[in-house]
């Protein structure tokens, strides 16, 4: 777009502004394995226009990335997706994507700085990826909730395998979802927020 001889730059669009009700926000972290539907997930249910950083894959990831059941994919999140969507008039949710890469993983630092809980994205074509994602969490006293994105191809196992096959506490929420669905996308969220509600009434979320 060019603005040469315009003396006023755009501001955000009026649907970006957030709502005068609001009365509190809240950071959520939405994290997983290397193509498991995070930016899609943010896409899809984010009320304001969401912020990408994906880049074209290239040559030089073959053999660093894993993109196994991804093969398709032709970009890749470098560093976060970022999205908003509003729970109630007063509740607003920040949502951050982080990068599924392992070699992008430094930047988690920054991203879980003032999160209050995070979505684990599974993909059951590729448990394994989640392992060290959970792990991380874990490490870092993160509470989370479990996503399982349905993808079309993916294997359907009882959520009593999947939790068994994640090593999860049991009373941590493992859901199915379709990333590419608001409602669903949405529905996650609200199940991230029941359970951290629960931790806080219990005097478990610090």
């Amino acid at each position: 777009m060019d603005f040469k001889g315009s003396d006023t730059i755009p501001g955000p669009r009026t649907e970006d502004h957030l709502p005068h009700t609001a009365q509190a926000a809240v950071k959520i972290v939405i994290v997983g394995g290397f193509g498991v539907g995070k930016t899609t997930m943010v896409g899809s249910v984010s009320e304001i226009r969401p912020l990408t950083t994906e880049e074209t894959m290239t040559q030089a990831g073959i053999g660093v990335d894993d993109n196994f059941g991804s093969d398709t994919k032709t970009a890749t999140t470098v560093a976060m997706d970022f999205g908003r969507i509003s729970i109630t008039d007063q509740l607003v949710l920040y949502l951050f994507g982080t990068p599924g890469q392992e070699r992008f993983w430094f930047l988690w630092n920054g991203l879980f700085e003032g999160a209050l809980g995070a979505v684990v994205l599974v993909d059951t074509r590729r448990l394994e990826v989640s392992f060290d994602v959970i792990g991380r969490l874990e490490e870092r006293g993160v509470p989370f909730v479990v996503a399982v994105n349905t993808f079309p191809d993916g294997p359907r196992y009882p959520i009593a395998d999947l939790r068994s096959a994640l090593d999860l506490a049991p009373d941590i929420p493992i859901v199915e979802c379709d990333a590419r669905r608001r409602a669903s996308s949405r529905d996650v969220l609200m199940t991230l927020m029941r359970f951290l509600h629960s931790l806080a009434m219990t005097g478990a979320l610090t």
